[in-house]
């Protein structure tokens, strides 16, 4: 868990403090999470993600206990929390991380070649004419490439349970 925790507490920290804007609340999502994956390691499978995403998610819920303990607290009546949970932008700014976090582990399972025309044509902009022409290959195998990248990307996200088959 130290380990775990050198690697991970800070950007955990980061996560929880970015969603919560309160930094003791923050803190205490991150030993809570800490605390959740030490007491049940076996939800942690190698296979379905990292130990990064695992946490990520755990810190996740963390965050989302945090903010309905919070409401709690202030009780009824208008509340800065009233403004917060009306609109899903704070879970929203969650989730997109998670979802960034789990994007970019499924991309590392892909073979360069694939990866390289996934990443450059959905997130760079580029068009497979203008990729296979500066890796001087054809414009028909970057497609191909392209369409092989994506169908192998969408297998890894739905294999791990991150995308509704």
């Amino acid at each position: 868990m130290q380990a775990a925790y050198d690697l991970y507490g800070g950007e955990l920290f980061g996560f929880a403090f970015k969603a919560l804007d309160d930094r003791q609340l923050a803190e205490d999502v991150v030993q809570e999470t800490f605390i959740r994956a030490w007491r049940s390691p076996r939800g942690f499978d190698p296979e379905q993600g990292s130990l990064r995403t695992w946490l990520f998610a755990i810190a996740r819920n963390g965050v989302v206990d945090a903010m309905r303990r919070r409401k709690v607290r202030e009780g009824p009546g208008v509340s800065s929390w009233d403004a917060v949970s009306e609109s899903p932008s704070a879970f929203d700014a969650v989730d997109q991380l998670l979802d960034r976090i789990q994007l970019g582990e499924a991309l590392e399972r892909l073979s360069p070649q694939h990866r390289e025309a996934v990443v450059e044509v959905y997130f760079g902009g580029r068009t497979c004419a203008e990729l296979g022409a500066d890796l001087g290959i054809s414009a028909s195998t970057m497609r191909s490439r392209l369409y092989y990248g994506v169908r192998s990307l969408r297998l890894i996200l739905e294999e791990n349970g991150w995308l509704a088959p």
